[in-house]
């Protein structure tokens, strides 16, 4: 079973897990599984369930354990009492056996009003018993005694051998499809949808976590504040939109922008390169086939519309599209329904497109390139990205992104660039765009020595920059420099403490603490990098 995790950066505190578990309450009880007359308990039994892949996976992430291996007996009551603990609860293992694990909690993570809704314990129940059967493939929960009931404290048991537990009272926790079933809702988990619910929000489906998305964007400078203002008018619509710009300008990332900030943004975001599909295979990748619809087929495949159904396709390099595929791609615009290669029935499905193309799309239909009828229906919003040389006030902040992530992508201490670096960076033209510019980047940052990029590293920056300032110009830029370069030393000397770097540099905190802002050095970065 796949383990999806809670969003990166994302900490699992009392106050998030109790936002969460509300957010979630509100959309379970609207949907018809939970509307049909179905307890209180029983609802918040689905919760647990829907809630447990993620918390598990939450704690195996920090912990460092693999979500491929299965945890063993001292491991998931360490994972249990973890998860539970970090959410305001006061929990601890009393016994561990090779089928049986008790613990034992004197605080509860809904506080004292527990006792008011005592059915919030089937959330424990639930948790606890889907993660010991995701590992162990079976599970019986008894809530011997809690403090929901007037109890001193909670006393909970967990048995992972059913013939040891056949004896025993509880909730049974076992396999079936692949879903964690409860012997307490029965038939009611197997309507629960297959899409992420807000316990793990998103990801992807791919590497990024539509949560965090806008703070991979970077809008300084007025052209892109001008993209990031017709973004907030389009995404809560439904209508398509077409992104053009050059290549490498971060077409996606705007497109799941609109995807993470609109009314969809829980539902799945499909991201495909027309491209990179061979032609021939181009239908059954938008219409999906059916098993035996052709030689190599043995099983049915969903194509992108169908599984992105009530969510958002991401159609890049549109303009590659060969022209039979494209009448392929109107009709399913046009009609809202897809019929499988081999298939013989309709299946409806609600998409919201954003197409991106490289090249005008208005320019290939007049070169008879691009089906016209096709244009009009993909193109009733374009968003144009600027290419990096116009917005040069976007270069220093993404700079300062970039290298930040580097240091953490590769647990390195955190490097600044030099005035040489700054000079190549602004006279470049970067035809590759923020792409090409975060690749250099890289390269510079682990090919350099130190805590500072003096040049950067490539075929386009081995020839000196040059330049057309005054004397005056360069004879600042130069101070401005080696005061900074000075600075940082002071900082690295004194172990980060702006206290003691003051007092060596004759100043107050105060002004040191203003010089790393134009610095642009993370003073957590540095004191971390000291560490290393």
């Amino acid at each position: 079973m796949t383990i999806h995790h809670l969003p990166k950066g994302q900490l699992l505190s009392q106050v998030s897990f109790l936002q969460r578990f509300l957010a979630q309450s509100i959309k379970s009880c609207t949907q018809a599984h939970v509307a049909q007359n179905i307890s209180r308990e029983h609802c918040i039994e689905f919760l647990g369930l829907s809630a447990a892949e993620c918390l598990e996976a939450y704690v195996r992430s920090e912990r460092g354990v693999s979500a491929d291996d299965n945890l063993d007996i001292a491991q998931y009551a360490d994972t249990i009492v973890d998860l539970k603990n970090r959410i305001g609860g006061g929990f601890s293992v009393e016994a561990v056996s090779p089928n049986v694990v008790k613990v034992t909690n004197c605080c509860c993570p809904f506080g004292t009003s527990v006792k008011e809704s005592p059915e919030l314990c089937r959330m424990t129940s639930s948790v606890f018993g889907a993660i010991a059967a995701r590992n162990f493939g079976y599970a019986k929960v008894n809530l011997i005694k809690r403090i929901a009931t007037n109890d001193s404290n909670c006393e909970i048991v967990i048995y992972t051998d059913q013939d040891e537990a056949s004896k025993e009272a509880g909730t049974e926790y076992g396999i079936k499809g692949g879903k964690i079933t409860s012997s307490m809702t029965g038939d009611v988990i197997k309507g629960e949808s297959d899409s992420l619910n807000i316990w793990c929000k998103a990801a992807d489906i791919g590497s990024e976590n539509n949560r965090s998305v806008a703070k991979n964007i970077i809008a300084e400078s007025k052209a892109m504040s001008a993209v990031f203002r017709t973004v907030e008018l389009i995404a809560p619509t439904n209508t398509s939109v077409v992104i053009t710009g050059e290549t490498g300008t971060g077409k996606e990332i705007i497109a799941r922008l609109i995807h993470a900030t609109s009314d969809r943004s829980e539902m799945p975001f499909i991201a495909i390169n027309c491209g990179a599909i061979p032609e021939q295979l181009i239908e059954s990748e938008i219409v999906g086939f059916e098993r035996g619809a052709f030689t190599g087929a043995n099983r049915e495949r969903r194509g992108i519309f169908e599984r992105a159904n009530k969510g958002t396709i991401f159609l890049d390099e549109v303009n590659s599209l060969p022209y039979a595929a494209q009448v392929k791609l109107l009709r399913v615009l046009q009609e809202g329904e897809v019929v499988r290669v081999g298939g013989e029935h309709s299946l409806r499905v609600d998409v919201r497109v954003i197409a991106a193309s490289n090249q005008p799309l208005r320019h290939l239909v007049e070169q008879n390139l691009f089906r016209r009828d096709l244009f009009y229906r993909l193109v009733v919003i374009e968003v144009q990205i600027p290419p990096l040389r116009e917005r040069l006030d976007d270069i220093g902040p993404l700079c300062d992104l970039f290298l930040q992530r580097l240091a953490a992508k590769h647990h390195h201490f955190q490097k600044i660039l030099g005035h040489g670096a700054w000079k190549q960076i602004y006279s470049y033209s970067w035809p590759g765009n923020v792409r090409q510019l975060e690749n250099t980047l890289e390269s510079s940052f682990l090919l350099s020595e130190g805590h500072v990029i003096d040049c950067l590293v490539g075929s386009d920056f081995t020839t000196p920059v040059s330049g057309n300032e005054s004397f005056r110009d360069r004879q600042k830029e130069t101070r401005m420099f080696s005061e900074s370069q000075f600075l940082l030393e002071v900082l690295l000397k004194n172990g980060g403490r702006v206290q003691d770097a003051a007092l060596e540099l004759g100043i107050t905190p105060r002004a040191v603490y203003k010089k790393i802002s134009t610095l642009g050095v993370n003073l957590r970065d540095i004191r971390a990098s000291l560490r290393i």
